[in-house]
């Protein structure tokens, strides 16, 4: 079995997210691999609770580099693939080429992970009816309307499906992950 981990993202991603992916997969001799519509340094954000806000608020990130592009990706190549929250799920759920990508990931039965916003992706992509998910609270409707079961949890495994709420369920959403890799 491959050792490589795909992590797709773009700019507006989630920093934290992308990241404590990257290295906490290197930490555990697995080889991340860096996804993106474009083969370039990305901007990343952060995504943090404010007291008095509604919602959350965003700030500048780290930048991360884009390994790959997404069109020269086959998930032959990889154990799993991870979506990463943040704003880049927002348009990355319009890119036919990574929906078509994430249906050759859960037609060969291989990892399928998301966390926070990038749970709209796997939305779009038409993969979470009858699955149950966690996801950003914000993004609980469209998980609901593609047909998935929404759990308010830090992290849910749903066989080869593992879903995290946000960066600060990194742990738990990890361990899910590590155990659905072994």
């Amino acid at each position: 079995m491959s050792r490589k981990i795909l992590i797709v993202t773009g700019d507006g991603g989630d920093g934290y997210e992308a990241l404590y992916a990257y290295q906490r997969f290197e930490e555990a001799h697995w080889v991340p691999v860096v996804a993106a519509p474009v083969r370039r340094r990305l901007h990343m954000v952060f995504h943090d609770e404010e007291p008095g806000w509604e919602t959350y608020a965003e700030r500048s990130g780290p930048s991360i580099d884009a390994d790959v592009v997404i069109t020269a990706v086959a998930a032959r190549e990889f154990a799993a693939v991870l979506m990463v929250g943040g704003r880049a799920p927002e348009y990355l759920r319009n890119d036919a080429s990574l929906i078509s990508l994430l249906h050759e990931f859960t037609a060969q039965n291989k990892g399928v992970f998301a966390i926070g916003h990038g749970v709209q992706v796997l939305a779009a992509a038409g993969i979470l009816k009858g699955r149950s998910v966690t996801a950003h609270p914000h993004v609980r409707v469209e998980v609901e309307r593609g047909g998935g079961t929404y759990l308010h949890k830090p992290a849910v495994r749903d066989g080869s499906l593992v879903t995290g709420q946000t960066w600060r369920a990194h742990a738990e959403f990890y361990r899910e992950i590590f155990d659905c890799l072994e």
